[in-house]
């Protein structure tokens, strides 16, 4: 187990970290300022592992499922879009079906991804609505892409997230979404509002795992 020394939150910079669980790949640790529970450093894929993992998901454009679960987060940003809007999507994957599904009612979508479409001059752009679908649960300083993120929305956009959220400690050790190794930051609802309070932003939770900040 690593010293908790030398560990700090990934979001908030803590150094106040606590054992949270321990599995049979790693340990997890929770932030006792921003409840975000991480995984430390030394227990990460290197990104050469963590892309052939990605490599092997199987994201199909023509596959209604998949439709369906984008739909959670296509449905509530698509609904309070004008029309013509620009967007990005944050940690497209190989297979943007999200971003055609926007542009079929009418939005242009600029696409980012660390592995599959790694055009930073996107970065440098202001957007009438980001998506980041099953992202951020990836990020090992969300801090940084949070800043990133909120600093290119217009006034009043969303921004759109999909994550599982964490419950309590006894869920957590049976939970399904943090066996995959490519996960390393869990989010709850404390610490989005935390997000919220911290980046000046409007916080609206749909169902189990949509969240939507607003930017002022």
């Amino acid at each position: 187990m690593q010293n908790p020394q030398a560990l700090h939150c990934g979001l908030c910079d803590s150094e106040s970290l606590e054992h949270y669980h321990r599995d049979k790949f790693r340990d997890y640790w929770q932030c006792q300022s921003c409840k975000l529970v991480s995984v430390a450093p030394c227990d990460r894929l290197s990104p050469q592992a963590e892309k052939a993992i990605y490599d092997s998901h199987e994201n199909d454009l023509n596959d209604s499922g998949y439709r369906r679960f984008l739909s959670r987060v296509f449905d509530p940003v698509n609904s309070r879009l004008p029309s013509n809007r620009q967007g990005l999507d944050f940690g497209c994957g190989p297979g943007p079906l999200l971003a055609k599904m926007f542009e079929e009612k009418g939005h242009s979508v600029a696409l980012y991804d660390l592995y599959y479409a790694n055009d930073s001059a996107v970065l440098d752009k202001q957007y009438d609505f980001i998506t980041c679908t099953e992202v951020i649960e990836h990020i090992g300083q969300p801090k940084v892409v949070f800043e990133q993120l909120i600093s290119m929305l217009k006034p009043q956009a969303p921004l759109a997230l999909m994550t599982k959220l964490v419950i309590d400690p006894e869920r957590f050790a049976s939970w399904h979404y943090k066996n995959d190794q490519t996960h390393i930051s869990f989010f709850s609802r404390e610490t989005f509002e935390y997000v919220a309070e911290q980046f000046g932003t409007k916080l609206e939770f749909i169902g189990n795992d949509v969240i939507i900040l607003s930017k002022h």
